[in-house]
């Protein structure tokens, strides 16, 4: 389970789904936690999903995805990453994954409901109150 200050794992039913709650500001460390989390997964996947739910979401420290595991992350998503969703993005934010779910070769969406983006991922938070 990848807890950190600003990024908050999700648990959920289905294997190969990484759901996270992002809150606050993003630290640098967190952002670089999660890549080093995501890279391991990558590595015992052949493919995942993935769904981001923005909450009180402040924007991230400045440099914060400069980091080597971020951007490695970010690369091998490309290859690693069958559905990508978003919930509660910037609007700036959710328009890019929309652009690039047309380009990139990952199913990329924004939703306004967590229960639109779980669906989407094909799984369902193990906490009842993390559905919605």
């Amino acid at each position: 389970m990848f807890v950190r200050p600003s990024i908050r794992e999700v648990p959920n039913d289905t294997k190969g789904v990484y759901a996270f709650h992002i809150m606050g500001e993003v630290g640098a460390d967190d952002m670089s936690a999660m890549g080093a989390y995501m890279n391991e997964r990558f590595d015992q996947h052949d493919s995942v999903s993935m769904l981001l739910i923005f909450d009180r979401y402040e924007g991230s420290e400045r440099g914060a995805g400069l980091d080597w595991e971020v951007i490695k992350s970010q690369l091998r998503s490309l290859s690693k990453v069958d559905k990508y969703a978003v919930v509660g993005a910037p609007d700036r934010a959710a328009k890019m994954v929309e652009t690039f779910g047309s380009v990139i070769p990952v199913e990329a969406r924004a939703f306004d409901t967590a229960a639109e983006g779980w669906s989407f991922v094909g799984a369902r938070a193990e906490d009842a109150d993390l559905h919605n």
